[in-house]
């Protein structure tokens, strides 16, 4: 059986090891299946206005670069929205194969905005680095985050967030908040933003960036210009937290092997059977 993935890639070009871990998985994901042909494409959506048509089975949206709010207007965006709004009327006939979709990071707020699932806002500051996420009482139910413990760490950069949950759209999508950023330590009374979301059955977005690995962590961190800058803008102390958890690389790897992964197996068994 041939499966058909499409990664869209949100980076606009600029240098990045998401798109790398992306394709690990993919091929990963491939391998564990005799029975199956998965093969993927990468359509480079901000910045060659490519855009994947709705044939394909799995689509993965990337992270990128800059304001969620940048495609407004933009002819990438339009075909974009377009292709979402193609997936779901999809999905809604029971008698159609389903499509299977992940969103992260930059494509999880855009996600948010598409669906009114809450605000979307610049952060007070940047967060960067390896983070505790921590479970709702939907999370700790979500069969994608089995064997995760209750905060896991993961691979966190952002300017903005999402926040105030829109519980009306939440109840007509039938949708869940799964999983929170970790408490503010200088500012408790500010609101934790949205970190995971299950949209639907078939749709499904995370803030963090759960295809990071050890070696895209390290690619970050342990470059002279990257660590001058976290410290210049977080101080010393950020930086030696964020080089001890690169010392023990098993809680990354475990967030790493256990979101996408599940995702994927979750479609191709789904599709297998359909």
């Amino acid at each position: 059986m041939k499966i058909k993935a499409a990664i869209i890639d949100l980076y606009n070009n600029e240098p990045n090891q998401g798109m790398r871990c992306l394709q690990d998985l993919l091929k990963e994901a491939n391998e564990r299946f005799n029975d199956i042909t998965l093969s993927y494409d990468i359509y480079e959506t901000r910045y060659k206005n490519e855009i994947p048509n709705s044939e394909y089975d799995i689509y993965i949206s990337s992270g990128g670069p800059g304001s969620p709010f940048d495609g407004k207007g933009k002819a990438w965006e339009k075909k974009y929205f377009n292709l979402l709004d193609k997936i779901w009327s999809n999905n809604q006939n029971n008698l159609n194969k389903k499509k299977y979709l992940f969103f992260i990071c930059h494509s999880f707020q855009i996600m948010v905005r598409y669906f009114e699932l809450g605000l979307v806002v610049q952060r007070e500051s940047r967060s960067f680095g390896i983070v505790p996420v921590y479970k709702t009482k939907f999370g700790k139910k979500e069969k994608f985050f089995y064997g995760l413990n209750n905060p896991f760490l993961a691979a966190d950069f952002r300017n903005w967030q999402t926040i105030q949950p829109n519980q009306k759209k939440f109840n007509e999508l039938g949708a869940k908040l799964l999983c929170i950023e970790d408490f503010h330590a200088h500012n408790p009374e500010l609101e934790r933003a949205m970190m995971a979301i299950r949209v639907s059955e078939e749709i499904f977005g995370t803030q963090f960036h759960p295809e990071a690995d050890p070696q895209s962590m390290y690619y970050h961190f342990k470059q002279p210009e990257k660590q001058k800058e976290v410290i210049e803008e977080y101080g010393e102390e950020k930086l030696k937290i964020m080089l001890e958890r690169l010392e023990t690389p098993d809680n990354i790897t475990l967030t790493r092997n256990t979101v996408l992964p599940g995702f994927l197996n979750n479609a191709i068994l789904k599709l297998k059977h359909c």
